[in-house]
């Protein structure tokens, strides 16, 4: 029998607080693992920012993925434009687009005309209820940085997700697009809170 010994570390609580760490555990597997991406999810900027300064110097391609325009309030895009720039000029790669479990789905599922659930949102939920939110959130994230051509789908990346604001969830994931979802794998764990 053949297996692979590695590290995985589990936060007491979800949340902000576990930011830095999940940028250290985030390098530490890229290193250990030869991945060359870490891709992570930022509302405003700050996680994004965070993890920009722990990579710095690693050759290590950091893409962020923020919220689509409207999210919260329509027209509106909640990441920092100065923090863009500055992420930008530093060869961060920001990515913006249409969430993939979510979008259109929620849409109708919200509408008292056609009302009900999707599978689209049931599979989200599964991922936030049985793992972790921050799971959904850094699939999600690599969907759509696969569909924006932000990363190819050949090599594994490091993805980092959380729960409400910050990072709390690291994992390698072998990419996909989000028409083909289910070629997508969570290939390890590498932290997560064991709180929900």
């Amino acid at each position: 029998m053949s297996f692979v010994q590695k590290r995985s570390y589990y936060f007491d609580t979800p949340g902000p607080a576990n930011t830095e760490d999940a940028a250290r555990f985030s390098l530490e597997r890229a290193k250990e693992s030869g991945i060359k991406t870490v891709i992570v999810a930022s509302t405003s900027g700050e996680t994004a920012q965070t993890f920009s300064k722990v990579l710095k110097g690693s050759r290590i391609q950091l893409v962020v993925v923020t919220h689509v325009v409207g999210f919260t309030k329509p027209g509106e895009w909640e990441f920092s434009q100065d923090i863009a720039a500055q992420l930008q000029n530093e060869g961060v790669k920001i990515v913006t687009g249409t969430h993939a479990l979510s979008g259109l789905e929620r849409a109708l599922s919200r509408s008292p005309k056609v009302g009900g659930g999707s599978r689209t949102e049931a599979i989200a939920e599964a991922f936030r209820r049985t793992v972790a939110v921050g799971l959904k959130v850094a699939v999600e994230c690599v969907l759509i940085a696969a569909d924006q051509g932000a990363i190819g789908v050949a090599d594994e990346v490091i993805a980092v997700g959380g729960t409400m604001s910050g990072a709390d969830t690291v994992c390698v994931i072998r990419p996909a697009h989000t028409a083909n979802f289910f070629d997508l794998q969570v290939r390890e764990i590498v932290a997560m809170p064991r709180a929900r």
